[in-house]
């Protein structure tokens, strides 16, 4: 099944978003991490197009969706969260599943804590919903948090994004980096780029501390619906190490647990062994035959 390209204006913002399968099969909407976009999920749209639906956006200021302004635009993970679920209402997709990486976990566990009746599963990579997944990686973001007026913080924050760091977050703990395509920084750095990105980023890394006041509703969540959870991880991830991963042991009742020896977009080291262990979950859970 071939992939298609639409935008689709939600909220008053031109929403970017890649599509594949039979719109009739389950839906798995595709939530990508900072500082990517749906292009992350390339490889692992073509394998499961066959059986599934798949819905891939990007957000705002992230790919090829419209970046409005920030005089006129909230940069919150709330609205990105409330843009995703609009999307799905506009593609009148009542039930789904939810991949959820990086930003993409506060993003989708939003939407899920609130909408329990329309998951179908919930499939995690490198994405967090407890404080012991918040290792050194975030010291200078908290650090942020405390004072937005920090300079050495926010020097260093910048620095994740820079062309250096952008390789880096690719390359980190990823036994063979030849594997790696530098064609993955290269596209993240076009919308890097765009004329005040940089403060939209930073704006993002700051907002990042209302996803940790919501950590305790969505555990709370994952005990009382008991959610079909798939972990698929990084383990050596440096930014949400496997600490994190370890941690929804302690709420999700109904678990499938893999950590991959590899590093933060474990999709472009492992993803092969990912995709099947995505496909055989769906199929299971979903009762796709």
């Amino acid at each position: 099944m071939k992939t298609s390209y639409h935008t689709k204006k939600i909220n008053g913002v031109d929403i970017f978003y890649r599509e594949a399968g039979n719109k009739e099969n389950p839906t798995l909407l595709l939530l990508h991490g900072y500082p990517t976009s749906s292009h992350m999920f390339r490889n692992l749209i073509n394998y499961l197009a066959d059986d599934f639906h798949l819905i891939a956006p990007d957000y705002p200021g992230y790919g090829r969706t419209e970046q409005p302004p920030m005089s006129g635009f909230a940069y919150t993970f709330e609205n990105f969260s409330n843009l995703m679920k609009t999307l799905l209402d506009e593609l009148d997709i009542q039930k789904f599943s939810l991949y959820l990486m990086d930003y993409g976990a506060p993003i989708g566990f939003r939407i899920a804590s609130r909408n329990p009746e329309r998951i179908d599963t919930l499939i995690v990579q490198n994405g967090c919903a407890y404080e012991e997944g918040l290792e050194t990686f975030w010291d200078p973001i908290k650090a942020y948090w405390k004072d937005r007026n920090n300079k050495e913080a926010e020097n260093t924050l910048r620095g994740f994004h820079d062309p250096n760091g952008l390789k880096w977050q690719y390359t980190h703990s990823v036994p063979d980096p030849a594997v790696i395509s530098p064609d993955n920084w290269e596209i993240d750095l076009r919308h890097l780029e765009r004329l005040e990105n940089d403060a939209i980023q930073l704006a993002m890394f700051y907002d990042y501390q209302t996803n940790v006041t919501l950590y305790p509703e969505w555990q709370e969540y994952f005990r009382k619906h008991e959610p079909e959870m798939l972990i698929v991880y990084g383990k050596d991830d440096y930014i949400f190490p496997g600490s994190g991963a370890e941690a929804f042991k302690k709420d999700v009742k109904n678990l499938e647990f893999h950590l991959f020896p590899t590093g933060h977009f474990a999709l472009e080291s492992f993803g092969d062994e990912i995709s099947a262990l995505i496909k055989d979950f769906l199929k299971r859970k979903t009762g796709k035959k």
